[in-house]
């Protein structure tokens, strides 16, 4: 059972634009643009100035064709997240970093450097990889579902150790890696370790996250859903002396009534991308265990984010109920990035207040 009285408030957060057509699979898009540096500088500087906690990126190297050929243009996410970094002060920001792709030392160093560069702000989200379509131009063949969070278990071990231990005295043997007096200075601000987020919420991925990581990021097909995946999620945890908080990404639309907030939802229905949707949806069927109850129109609105719409008042309430249900943070997809931003703090973060989850 949740205990309200000693949780934190809810955190709050942006999946930002840092690709094209983020994140509805869809032609009707009111900023196509708001993929650009200076256009994810500006929605963070925003996102700091409402009170937000944290942003995070998607990873991608190559997009899923179509009209759009969605999340085609992409901003990597280490060099993204420290740019962001360097024009901000309070706003955590995350990397989102693809273990076939980079070597854990690798990451360990840039991330222990980005830590310094932010005096403390970095976090990390791993994911394990699972887009033949991306790996196939790299050589790299995509694992089994069970393997692949094995092989990301000792990847985010020897993060870990990297960022521990004394210099040079770190040695690790797996099948997939092997590190003798690993060496990574200067270790990050953050102690222990920044913090370590993965998304899924198959099995593999809830008994990895209770060991290991900080922040499970969950996929979610309905609000009446999420107490069992949150409950899940913390008590394997909790068995294990340790807690994990839970972040969900809504995609969060609202107007005047709820009428005119329908009517923009069918606008980017009406103008999905049927060819993007496919391919996003083929790749996500076959080889990740997150997506694959979701239908097209659910994929292509958001990229198959939980949608949030409607009337401010009701938007607040469900944003109330995620929390409510053991959400700890929420990672908003907005269809307008920089004036939803805006609009978020005018119109909905009073509602939140009222409802006592935020401060």
């Amino acid at each position: 059972m949740l205990n309200e009285n000693s949780r934190l408030p809810l955190r709050l957060g942006l999946f930002m634009p840092n690709c094209s057509y983020a994140y509805s699979i869809s032609t009707y898009k009111p900023d196509p643009d708001d993929w650009t540096y200076e256009s994810n500088a500006r929605i963070a500087k925003a996102a700091e100035n409402a009170g937000f906690d944290f942003l995070f990126p998607v990873a991608k190297w190559r997009g899923f064709g179509g009209k759009t050929d969605y999340l085609g243009i992409s901003l990597e996410t280490m060099t993204w997240a420290t740019a962001l970094l360097s024009v901000t002060e309070r706003i955590r920001v995350f990397s989102t970093v693809h273990v076939p792709v980079f070597h854990p030392i690798l990451t360990a160093k840039m991330g222990a450097t980005i830590d310094h560069i932010s005096n403390g702000r970095w976090g990390l989200n791993i994911v394990s990889g699972w887009s033949t379509r991306e790996f196939g131009m790299m050589g790299i063949e995509v694992m089994p579902h069970e393997e692949r969070y094995r092989r990301t278990a000792a990847y985010i071990e020897i993060l870990k150790g990297l960022w521990t231990a004394a210099p040079g005295s770190f040695n690790y043997e797996s099948p997939w890696y092997r590190i003798t007096g690993g060496h990574v200075m200067p270790h990050p601000v953050q102690k222990p370790h920044p913090p370590i987020a993965n998304a899924g919420v198959s099995e593999e991925a809830r008994e990895m996250v209770a060991r290991l990581c900080d922040w499970a990021f969950i996929s979610l097909s309905s609000l009446d859903s999420t107490p069992a995946v949150t409950t899940d999620i913390k008590e394997r945890a909790r068995r294990r002396g340790r807690s994990v908080q839970c972040a969900a990404y809504p995609f969060v639309l609202w107007r005047d009534t709820e009428k005119e907030a329908e009517a923009e939802r069918r606008r980017i229905i009406d103008q999905m991308d049927l060819e993007a949707v496919k391919n996003w949806a083929a790749g996500l069927n076959l080889e990740s265990g997150s997506f694959n109850q979701f239908t097209f129109e659910m994929l292509a609105l958001g990229g198959g984010a939980l949608p949030i719409i409607g009337s401010r008042e009701q938007v607040a309430e469900k944003l109330a109920q995620l929390y409510h249900s053991g959400i700890d943070g929420i990672l908003m997809e907005f269809l307008s990035y920089y004036d939803d931003t805006i609009r978020f703090e005018r119109e909905i973060m009073p509602l939140l207040r009222q409802l006592d989850i935020i401060k």
